[in-house]
């Protein structure tokens, strides 16, 4: 589980599938027994004390069968889904098709991508126009990878996240052959180092976990 301040106050936490119930019942120990609000997108337990958690529904909607609010909760985030994952940083990339927690493809690559020169003149010239290509052609060989891993499936899957760079990944939108892997595009935008295999291997603990904003008492 992970703890990290929430803009308006209170602060989010990620828990993994495997442990939303035990997590559930220590807030029920906490703050007393909750009510409880459910939309597609959320699932609001608010204890006795006044304290809440607003618990964000990964791939959404909520699935609608099953019990009461928090037992669908659980059943959802457990459902074994096919999700693509695109990566991208400058000079960096990966493509990976899972379904639960197992990688089934994947692909990984890099392109060299010098550092912005600090020189002036006609040397900095010509350093920003040979930078400027060696962006093009590392956002050419992303998208290479997005099509040959990802466009050849995009029918079988649920949902592609991205993660990485937000701009590298902005680059690539433009490139008409991509909008069917964008348009299945699904929070949460994952921040990642560089994009290599066991990068990649590590992002389900990521897209899968349960996002809680946690509010206290008053």
């Amino acid at each position: 589980m992970t703890s990290r301040p929430a803009k308006g106050g209170g602060r989010w936490v990620s828990v993994a599938p495997e442990r939303l119930n035990r997590w559930i019942d220590g807030f029920v120990d906490r703050h007393g027994p909750p009510s409880v609000t459910a939309s597609d997108s959320v699932v609001r337990l608010q204890g006795a004390d006044g304290a809440v958690a607003e618990c964000q529904v990964p791939f959404p909607p909520l699935t609608s069968s099953g019990g009461g609010p928090m037992a669908r909760l659980v059943t959802h985030v457990r459902t074994e889904r096919r999700i693509g994952v695109l990566l991208v940083r400058l000079g960096g990339h990966a493509a990976g098709i899972f379904q639960g927690e197992e990688l089934l493809s994947s692909k990984v690559g890099s392109r060299q991508v010098h550092g912005r020169s600090a020189a002036g003149g006609w040397s900095q010239r010509r350093f920003a126009r040979r930078r400027e290509k060696q962006v093009d052609q590392a956002h050419e060989a992303a998208a290479e990878v997005a099509l040959r891993v990802l466009g050849p499936h995009v029918g079988e899957l649920e949902a592609v996240v991205l993660g990485g760079d937000r701009r590298a990944v902005d680059a690539l939108r433009p490139d008409r052959r991509l909008a069917p892997v964008f348009a299945l595009e699904a929070e949460p935008f994952l921040t990642v180092p560089d994009p290599r295999l066991v990068v990649l291997k590590d992002t389900p603990a990521q897209f899968r976990a349960v996002r809680i904003r946690l509010s206290d008492p008053g």
